[in-house]
């Protein structure tokens, strides 16, 4: 497995693999490689030659300069467990090869109406400086398919958004959120949890699956719903963020004509932030109705 820190070495090398007529996917990352991340490797290698992975902490979408320093760096481990899976180049670039010109300088790229709903409403640039270092890492990588994780699901429909506007010749693939056994969304800000507050983590889950269940039976007070599972959440000492219930193809307040909703929840547990999020087909009752006449 190649190792490139700068990326001259690396477009040459992705020179060469084109020139053999390879496909090539990427999975660009943070670090602190879980089970999940695998996944998204895994998936890469069915839909190509090359697999390309990258391990860059991006200061530029971190709100919160104390996130940015307690972020888990675990390179060794990363690359042993990249090694393994037979990933055939790792980019594992400095914040100074990213931003030459520090970040006051950088030129951004920004996605309106996504960026700053939602999630990107509590935390200004923060979907900026994730559309910005993705679109710099496709253009270094240059791959023809690159997989993200379904579980930030408003990054996902970001990227996706991205990739349209720009014109960029990408397939992005979306990869089902990978769960402990116990529901809890694989995370690497999971590993900052004490074991009190792991115990308590999968609340968020089932609370999520509650809402899920109440909507499915027909209920649609959402701002009461919310409530609801925000009274469940504190009930076990989870500080409620974030519960947003919004169509899951425009990220904008459900209609009489969403047939697939999305939960969008974060919480506080102790210090971390937990984030999950599911999709809710509506209106299944009437459709069964339907087939079964």
């Amino acid at each position: 497995m190649d190792i490139f820190s700068e990326i001259s070495p690396l477009r040459e090398q992705i020179k060469a693999w084109k020139r053999e007529g390879k496909r090539i996917a990427f999975v660009p990352t943070m670090g602190n490689l879980h089970e999940g991340h695998l996944t998204l490797i895994r998936t890469a290698r069915e839909h190509a030659d090359i697999v390309v992975a990258s391990i860059f902490v991006n200061p530029m979408q971190f709100n919160n300069a104390d996130d940015l320093t307690n972020y888990p760096r675990t390179l060794d481990e990363d690359v042993e467990k990249l090694t393994s899976e037979k990933v055939d180049l790792v980019f594992t670039p400095t914040p100074e090869i990213m931003y030459p010109g520090g970040l006051d300088k950088q030129t951004t790229v920004d996605v309106p109406v996504i960026s700053t709903i939602l999630e990107g409403a509590s935390r200004p640039g923060h979907f900026r400086g994730v559309s910005t270092v993705v679109n710099k890492l496709f253009n270094i990588v240059q791959p023809d398919v690159a997989c993200f994780g379904e579980k930030d699901f408003q990054q996902l429909a970001l990227i996706r958004q991205m990739v349209i506007d720009m014109a960029l010749d990408i397939e992005i693939v979306g990869v089902a959120t990978v769960r402990e056994a116990d529901s809890l969304a694989m995370s690497s800000r999971n590993n900052l949890l004490t074991l009190n507050e792991r115990q308590r983590a999968p609340v968020l889950a089932r609370t999520m699956r509650w809402i899920s269940s109440q909507m499915r039976g027909g209920r649609n007070d959402y701002l009461s719903l919310i409530e609801d599972a925000s009274d469940q959440l504190r009930a076990a000492d989870l500080q409620p963020d974030e519960i947003f219930i919004r169509d899951a193809r425009t990220l904008q307040e459900p209609t009489e004509e969403t047939t697939q909703a999305v939960i969008l929840m974060a919480a506080f547990l102790g210090q971390v932030r937990l984030i999950d999020n599911l999709v809710v087909e509506l209106h299944i009752a009437a459709s069964e109705e339907d087939t079964e006449e």
